[in-house]
């Protein structure tokens, strides 16, 4: 378990600290009152984190609760229950149907049983405080605020957060990642792509038509085509006055360095998440298809298989030998997955150096990558010419001997 036991919520508290500078009255305190109930909900996690088994199993049962602006969750009222009606609150049907689309996603694409594997019941909290402009997972429920109205909406209104969310969820009960530094970014990063799986599947897109954003549906909702976050390309979600720019690298050169505090965001969580989250766009987007096929496949596979405190470099390494299990040893696969660690700057361990200098991917004039520009093709070449070296190589070494 995490050492920290943080709340995981979707909004980076980076930009909360922004919104802290608006000139509008109304935003300042919406985002204060956010900042100073996360924190006292970090210490009720860290009491709750003790008692493991808490959540019964349910089969991965549903049930929404109405908080009606309270901040007491036993206070809440029942809403929706998973064989009731469908509610005339808008806000209790998505998180609803949310949960469920989340729910079924696992079990379809990775034959898990709910978020635990063990079939726990799906509990979410809708209308949680007063303009509370945060989600989040406490390690057995789902709370939705309702957003300030300005900077942002209702937040069940995003599928990809809300699967963001049980992602965290999901990661507590297979790695534990820990909160904090590399393995907080991995955490936060893993959460990332099953919200943006979980999107692409219930829209049947390829990983070619996906938008790859998150958070798109809840973020600023006045201004258009921004998100929190873009995994195709980390440091582009947004740029406005009121919040900034994107300040996520996508590469370890542009790796952030920060206390592993609150407001150091436990050591950069959410700003190195970008880093891992454009590795595995890279390999979704050259296999190419359904990206939760393959690549899906061989994250959470190397998820599975990872320590609470693992790296960049470990998990790299993971999803290398993982992709080689699933694939085949040297398969194109497993070559892709070679080349987007390389693009991020993550070097595999154990791979000959003369193949780790290749540069896998190209950058076009968009700021994408693609094969047209002959990095995968470079790749290739340069294998072939290694193991050309090497079968001559052997060849010398035979013809010595039989010269003896």
């Amino acid at each position: 378990m995490s050492r920290t036991h943080p709340i995981n919520c979707i909004i980076p508290p980076y930009i909360l600290d922004k919104l802290l500078e608006s000139e509008d009255g109304d935003v300042r305190k919406a985002a204060l009152d956010t900042l100073l109930t996360t924190a006292r909900l970090r210490g009720e996690r860290s009491v709750r984190a003790a008692f493991s088994g808490a959540a019964a199993p349910g089969n991965g049962r549903r049930t929404i609760f109405d908080c009606r602006q309270s901040e007491f969750l036993p206070s809440a009222e029942l809403a929706r229950p998973e064989d009731g009606p469908a509610s005339e609150d808008e806000s209790v049907n998505r998180a609803f149907d949310a949960l469920g689309l989340t729910r079924d996603f696992f079990k379809e694409a990775f034959q898990r049983n709910s978020v635990d594997d063990r079939g726990m019941r799906l509990d979410g909290y809708v209308h949680y405080s007063i303009k509370y402009a945060n989600a989040f997972w406490d390690g057995r429920q789902m709370v939705f605020g309702d957003g300030d109205g300005q900077d942002f909406t209702d937040l069940t209104k995003s599928l990809d957060v809300i699967a963001h969310e049980l992602g965290h969820g999901v990661t507590e009960f297979t790695s534990g990642f820990e909160y904090h530094k590399q393995a907080g970014a991995l955490n936060e990063s893993m959460s990332d792509v099953f919200g943006s799986l979980v999107k692409q599947w219930s829209l049947k897109e390829t990983a070619d038509e996906a938008d790859w954003l998150i958070g798109a549906d809840v973020w600023t909702p006045l201004i258009g085509g921004d998100a929190l976050r873009s995994m195709k390309d980390p440091g582009s979600a947004y740029d406005n006055p009121l919040t900034g720019k994107d300040p996520q690298p996508d590469r370890m050169s542009e790796f952030v360095h920060l206390p592993d505090t609150r407001r150091g965001d436990w050591g950069g969580v959410h700003y190195n998440s970008g880093i891992p989250n454009k590795a595995f766009y890279l390999v979704a987007k050259h296999i190419g298809g359904f990206s939760w096929e393959a690549a899906g496949s061989i994250w959470y596979e190397s998820l599975k298989a990872s320590g609470a405190e693992d790296t960049f470099q470990d998990f790299a390494d993971t999803t290398f030998r993982k992709a080689g299990e699933l694939f085949g040893a040297d398969s194109p696969e497993q070559s892709i997955v070679l080349a987007a660690w390389q693009e991020v700057e993550v070097q595999i361990t154990g791979v000959p150096t003369g193949i780790a200098r290749a540069r896998s991917f190209a950058v076009d004039g968009n700021g994408g990558v693609g094969r047209e520009d002959g990095g995968m093709e470079a790749l290739s070449r340069q294998i072939g010419q290694l193991s050309n070296k090497v079968t001559v190589l052997a060849k010398d070494l035979a013809g010595m001997k039989g010269t003896r």
